[in-house]
């Protein structure tokens, strides 16, 4: 693996965007060929591309940084049971499958590197949209990226948090995982715009200061945030348990579950 300082190491960022980039060429090619939808053992829906996403990415990680434990969606789902260590890569080889079937083009591709328990990088791409959030170590940035171009990291643009106004908020949520615990909450404040989005591109709606907050109560997966969380907190956010205390990542003995998440901006001055 590269050796990693801050501020932000582009050179590890770009390897895992180029990850990122190639397994939603996977994607699209078998998108537009026709996707081929079923339910897993626990009724979420998986698709073709999902594994075929994957397949591509545990071994360019594999490549990328020998012997660091990958903690992928389908493999977990297949009974794999690869234990965390401090060092781990959480992935959603495709985050919003749903949202993948019904055409919308709001799905990503979520590669995170975890560091004692805290998400230290993340990448979120959305291989319909061209769009690519990256961050870490204190930086965060967005780009257009078709799947067949070059990274080129450089020329990304860095993005932020807003500063959280004093007055009306703007919120977002999930546009196909809506609760009534989140309605409930989001009900407490004073609400400019509630955008609905899917998969993890919410996340990338708060980094870039799109919106101010972004609260899940029920439950998700630790795959499904821990890119986010990384990409939140690089732009001056921040991602915690509903009580206030740390989100932290690498639990088999939950089932990689996360009983739910306040990820917002920066506070108020």
């Amino acid at each position: 693996m590269p050796p990693m300082t801050a501020p932000a190491d582009l050179t590890f960022l770009a390897a895992l965007a180029r990850i990122a980039l190639d397994a939603g060429a996977v994607i699209r090619r078998i998108e537009a060929n026709g996707i081929h939808a079923r339910e897993k053992a626990d009724a979420s829906v998986v698709t073709d591309a999902d594994e075929a996403a994957e397949a591509l990415i545990c071994p360019a990680l594999r490549t990328l940084a020998p012997g660091t434990p990958i903690i992928a969606e389908e493999a977990v789902a297949a009974g794999g049971g690869v234990a965390p260590g401090r060092r781990f890569f959480l992935v959603d080889p495709l985050d919003g499958t749903r949202e993948f079937v019904s055409g919308n083009g709001e799905y990503t591709v979520n590669i995170a590197l975890v560091e004692d328990g805290t998400p230290r990088y993340g990448i979120i791409y959305a291989p319909a949209k061209g769009l690519l959030y990256a961050g870490g170590d204190g930086a965060a940035f967005k780009a257009l990226r078709a799947p067949e171009d070059a990274v080129v990291p450089e020329s990304w643009t860095p993005i932020h948090c807003r500063l959280r106004p004093a007055g009306p908020i703007r919120v977002c949520a999930s546009r196909s995982h809506s609760d009534p615990s989140t309605s409930a909450f989001i009900g407490g404040f004073e609400v400019e715009d509630c955008v609905n989005a899917g998969s993890a591109l919410k996340f990338g709606l708060l980094a870039e200061g799109a919106v101010d907050l972004y609260p899940r109560l029920s439950p998700v997966m630790e795959w499904d945030s821990a890119a986010g969380h990384a990409i939140v907190v690089a732009a001056g956010g921040s991602v915690r348990r509903p009580d206030g205390s740390p989100l932290t990542y690498g639990h088999p003995e939950n089932d990689f579950r996360v009983n739910g998440f306040i990820a917002e901006g920066r506070p108020v001055a």
